[in-house]
């Protein structure tokens, strides 16, 4: 038999989820209270509450009233200890809606979330705006200076494995490469000296010629560091960011003249050449040349006897390999040339 409830009850449940958690700049709980107008169903709240409950969110009040309102959240308590009290409105009994966004019963855990996600970071309206990688202005700033340092110790022959675990050990926080993924990092030579570059560039170098990548995090106020597989879809430090001013500011010299004849050289030789005479190292995408099937030791290129600036020579070089380039910089400014393919990985 169905236990129907008048709409005037009230119903408190307390059962075993809290909404509540710690973070850098406050302890936060949430209190919801959702409401109907009299003439809702009253099986409705007591099929939200027994929804509610099974998913085990607590610190949760159910009420009719005569006008629902609007959903709203208010802020109570002190600054360093604050409440949350969330009103949300019963629309039916398959649906509510709270400020923001409506949840329908099968999506009580995304309900979960939201809760314990307003615990932990406050209200939208009173949260730092936030960029890449969900950080605000003032943790990316942080992220960009420690990743910025130098990395301090010579790469050139070293095992793969071994200079990632060293970088990543050296960031703050340091960097756990995930067990699932450390048997990609390999113990093949490095053939690149990345002595001279940012830590953040050349972890991300490394870890993407091992089909990895690594990205910052907050959760509560914390700041970590996560390793994951590189594929579409997932945010990734980058190996060197696109410059802010022109390539022609960052590096003059692609863009002066010279007579330039390369007759029948492989496109990692002309490369290789190339590079040395503007003084920026290049650093190649090995994982989406591999993933293409493109060796520049093997690929033969030539130009023609020509006037022309150091950037159309490569250009049309690389081209040759199906390669492109672009003028990037790490995290301290250090200009670099990225090769990767014509062809998106």
């Amino acid at each position: 038999m169905q236990t129907r409830l008048s709409p005037s009850v009230l119903l408190f449940v307390l059962v075993g989820f809290s909404a509540s958690a710690a973070s850098a700049h406050a302890a936060g709980t949430v209190r919801l209270e959702l409401v109907g107008d009299s003439r809702s169903s009253a099986l409705a709240f007591q099929e939200w509450s027994q929804a509610l409950g099974r998913a085990g969110i607590r610190n949760v009040r159910i009420r009719s009233v005569k006008e629902a309102g609007k959903p709203a959240i208010d802020t109570r308590g002190a600054a360093e200890n604050p409440e949350y009290v969330v009103t949300g409105i019963v629309l039916s009994r398959n649906e509510i809606e709270l400020p923001g966004r409506r949840f329908r019963r099968g999506e009580i855990g995304l309900l979960a979330q939201w809760l314990k996600d307003l615990a932990e970071n406050g209200p939208p309206s009173s949260r730092a705006k936030k960029g890449a990688f969900g950080l605000t202005a003032a943790e990316y700033n942080r992220v960009k200076k420690d990743l910025a340092v130098p990395v301090g110790f010579d790469t050139q022959g070293m095992a793969r494995r071994r200079a990632i675990e060293k970088i990543a050990a050296r960031l703050n926080p340091s960097l756990r490469i995930d067990s699932r993924l450390a048997g990609a990092l390999g113990d093949d030579k490095i053939d690149e000296e990345l002595n001279g570059f940012a830590r953040g560039t050349a972890l991300a170098y490394l870890l993407r010629s091992a089909g990895l990548c690594f990205a910052p995090r907050t959760s509560g106020g914390k700041l970590t560091y996560e390793s994951a597989a590189a594929r579409p879809g997932v945010e990734c430090w980058p190996v060197g960011a696109e410059a802010d001013d022109s390539a022609r500011d960052v590096l003059p010299a692609l863009f002066e003249f010279h007579n330039v004849n390369v007759q029948n050289v492989s496109a990692a030789t002309a490369l290789k050449a190339i590079g040395k005479r503007l003084g920026a190292p290049v650093l190649i995408d090995h994982n989406a040349l591999k993933h293409h099937g493109i060796d520049p030791e093997k690929v033969i290129v030539s130009l023609p006897r020509s006037r022309t600036t150091y950037s159309l020579a490569l250009r049309k070089l690389l081209f040759q390999a199906r390669l492109k380039f672009e003028v990037r910089r790490d995290e301290a400014g250090k200009p670099l040339l990225w090769v990767s393919t014509i062809k998106p990985l």
